[in-house]
């Protein structure tokens, strides 16, 4: 046999051993595949029958009209829904610019003294009391010219639950001082990971000087390690079961298949940061008290209005 013939015999085992390698890997890749399909569909399945337990109606909402690049979503916290009448604990504005993935994220005071459309003046959060998300929404647009397109309704219960389910070993918060007054937990200054419950008391405390200012920024902070641990890589487990339980907990006119296109969407543009805002800006309000409404927060609504629109870049998507 010369050389050549055995150096095409040679290439010849050489190719069928990496065939055969190839169908090895890609046997193994399609049972992996396979097996996490139904990991997740269980998982998705097991999320939706916690959801069947708290499932409640849509909101009445009008979204507004539609920017090519930026969406806005109203996020809305309560203390309850169906057992009584509730106002607004948390009001939020979540900006996302899809071509750069930029997220914004404005906070509302909730003791903002605000004309509330077809009613007298209150503080902010009597809109939610008032008439549901379309009035929250309504009164938003009506002061600020805000345009609004989706919205995301969540009770303190279904909070911790969720919590919970995407982050079972609790989420990493640097808590920046002891906290135990009317939020239910007693939390220690320290870095910590704390829990669903543990994680709202963090969100709700106020009892200090710093007030319902300090709150926001609590809130704000809470929002931000909640995006990092929805694009970590090491809660891809917990996602489906998470999505499947969000049908329940969180009331929002959201279809599934938009928010889990929105998280790949995030995710896919790598590491992401929120830029924060807080209405009112500093040095646009004055302190002031009401019979009908209690101690409230009067605003420069111009100059706030203003502000918030150079920060969500408004006026230039026009």
């Amino acid at each position: 046999m010369d050389e050549k013939q055995t150096e095409t015999k040679r290439q010849t085992r050489y190719k069928k051993r990496r065939l055969r390698k190839g169908r090895v890997v890609f046997t193994l890749l399609f049972f992996v595949l396979i097996g996490g399909g139904i990991f997740s569909f269980f998982q998705y399945q097991n999320g939706l029958n916690l959801a069947e337990e708290k499932k409640l109606p849509k909101e009445e909402f009008v979204a507004d009209e539609a920017h090519d690049k930026i969406e806005n979503y109203l996020i809305i916290g309560v203390d309850s829904r169906g057992e009584e009448q509730s106002r607004s604990d948390t009001m939020m504005l979540l900006s996302w610019n899809r071509d750069t993935n930029d997220l914004k994220l404005v906070s509302f005071m909730r003791d903002i003294y605000a004309d509330i459309p077809g009613y007298k003046s209150y503080k902010l959060n009597t809109a939610y009391y008032l008439g549901g998300v379309q009035l929250l929404k309504d009164t938003l647009n009506s002061m600020f010219e805000v345009p609004i397109q989706h919205y995301a309704l969540i009770d303190f219960k279904s909070f911790e639950s969720l919590i919970d389910i995407l982050a079972p070993k609790g989420i990493e918060v640097d808590v920046e001082k002891d906290m135990s007054a009317h939020i239910g937990v007693t939390l220690s200054k320290g870095v910590q990971r704390l829990n669903g419950q543990e994680l709202l008391g963090y969100a709700r405390f106020r009892h200090d000087t710093e007030g319902d200012f300090g709150r926001v920024e609590r809130q704000q902070k809470v929002i931000d390690a909640l995006k990092d641990e929805l694009l970590s890589p090491k809660n891809l487990d917990n996602i489906p079961k998470l999505v499947g339980a969000a049908q329940g907990y969180i009331t929002t006119d959201l279809s599934t298949k938009t928010e889990i296109k929105t998280i790949l969407s995030l995710a896919v543009g790598g590491k992401v940061e929120i830029e924060k805002m807080t209405i009112p800006v500093e040095g646009s309000y004055t302190y002031g008290s009401y019979q009908h409404a209690g101690d409230v927060i009067e605003i420069d609504v111009e100059q706030n209005k203003q502000q918030l629109h150079d920060f969500l870049q408004l006026d230039e998507e026009e």
